[in-house]
């Protein structure tokens, strides 16, 4: 199975203990499988019902597929007013 790699930032990256996670994720697996999966991790009870995530630098769908060559990040919310 291949292995997708995660970048969390901020509350993410304390909440799940670093700043990069290393998933296994089937191939053709779309942005929400990759989310299901990173709600059975330890720490993932910070993530909202939504979380917003990038791949190649550009926010994602939740339809999208992604692929082990990916750049993808977690974008945790931003607050601010």
């Amino acid at each position: 199975m291949p292995t997708v790699t995660v970048q969390l930032f901020a509350s993410y990256a304390e909440s799940f203990g670093g700043s990069t996670l290393e998933l296994p994720l089937e191939s053709g697996s779309t942005v929400a499988e990759l989310v299901d999966r990173l709600r059975l991790l330890p720490g993932a009870s910070i993530l909202p019902r939504a979380p917003r995530v990038a791949v190649n630098r550009r926010f994602a769908a939740a339809d999208q597929v992604v692929h082990a060559q990916d750049e993808i990040a977690l974008i945790p919310p931003v607050a601010g007013g």
